[in-house]
């Protein structure tokens, strides 16, 4: 149980790893979205594509996994993830109606990242104390 932050913390910077660079390097392929073109969802990324602020996020969470995966900066990478994290959350339960929730990689993310800021929990204590 000692090693287990530094294993969720390897993993979850992985995960953010890989699917900020798939962003620019496109490794892996994204599944046809059956949707209509005026979903909510859908309406949401075309705003964010052209205009570039996906790929600062995407810098972010690169950023992010490596400072997560690295256990001396690891609490500095869950501040970094942290926004995108809810972001994701919050994409999935309003814009897709909660599809989506019950893919491996939102599971996956949102129980490593609940479970190092449990287990790092003191360490977050200072920036609520008055």
């Amino acid at each position: 149980m000692k090693h287990a932050p530094t294993l969720a913390g390897g993993l979850l910077g992985l995960l953010f790893i890989i699917f900020g660079l798939n962003f620019f390097l496109n490794f892996i392929p994204m599944p046809a979205d059956p949707s209509p073109a005026d979903a909510p969802h859908k309406l949401f990324m075309a705003a964010l594509f052209p205009t570039g602020y996906l790929a600062f996020v995407k810098v972010l969470e690169i950023l992010g996994g490596v400072l997560v995966a690295v256990p001396k900066t690891r609490n500095l990478g869950l501040l970094v993830l942290g926004p995108i994290i809810v972001n994701i959350l919050a994409f999935h339960v309003f814009l897709t109606k909660g599809a989506g929730l019950e893919q491996p990689p939102v599971i996956l993310i949102t129980l490593l990242s609940a479970f190092l800021l449990w287990s790092g929990r003191k360490s977050f204590l200072g920036l609520v104390k008055a």
